[in-house]
């Protein structure tokens, strides 16, 4: 098992670093958060009962004076002042320490927010905070957050696949297949998050 784990890793590795030339690696990013929103959705639905609500989060209905909102808001606080919220539309990452980071299902190239919180939930992305330019001041916090949020990502779906096991990430990724020409296998999608983490983390210009 764990030969076969770090052949995957290697190639989900590989496959990362075939995406030569940025706008090829963010593209190759923003289909593998797609299918993990859609697969936190499809959590979120589990016969068994909610995933997200097992796992501690917190749900957040809408509010009677937003009836343009049809699903909630999922919000989970983390050791060490650390927060993660999620939204069909994308997720927000926090640290107290750091200030926090918007990314949006259609592109992952995270939006800087200097507050590690949200004041109110992100009903629609007119509620988020205005996003504050990336400079050499702030540069290093918003790296340690892109990174902290993928090693959550990485750290859920390895989660999945030890508790729930891979026959149920395939059984949600069955209609995702069918609906997208990009689809990263159950068996690879937790080390393919792990991947993209080491690409950035090697290469932070990938966040330009």
């Amino acid at each position: 098992m764990i030969d076969q784990g770090k052949r995957i890793a290697a190639a989900a590795r590989q496959d990362f670093r075939s995406y030569r030339g940025v706008q090829n690696f963010r593209r190759h990013a923003t289909d593998l958060f797609n299918q993990q929103c859609w697969c936190w959705g499809r959590d979120v639905l589990r016969a068994e009962g909610n995933w997200l609500i097992e796992l501690g989060f917190e749900q957040l209905k809408p509010p009677p004076e937003r009836p343009e909102c049809s699903s909630s808001v999922y919000q989970l606080s983390l050791p060490g002042g650390r927060c993660v919220v999620l939204r069909g539309f994308g997720a927000f990452y926090g640290d107290r320490a750091l200030g926090g980071i918007f990314v949006t299902r259609d592109r992952f190239l995270p939006s800087y927010l200097s507050q590690s919180t949200l004041e109110i939930p992100p009903w629609a992305e007119t509620d988020l905070p205005k996003p504050k330019p990336v400079t050499q001041a702030n540069r290093e916090n918003y790296r340690q957050l892109t990174l902290g949020l993928i090693d959550w990502i990485y750290q859920y779906e390895a989660d999945i696949a030890t508790r729930l096991g891979l026959p149920y990430r395939e059984m949600t990724l069955f209609s995702w297949s069918s609906r997208k020409r990009t689809s990263f296998p159950a068996d690879q999608f937790a080390y393919a998050w792990h991947a993209f983490g080491q690409s950035i983390a090697q290469n932070e210009d990938l966040l330009s």
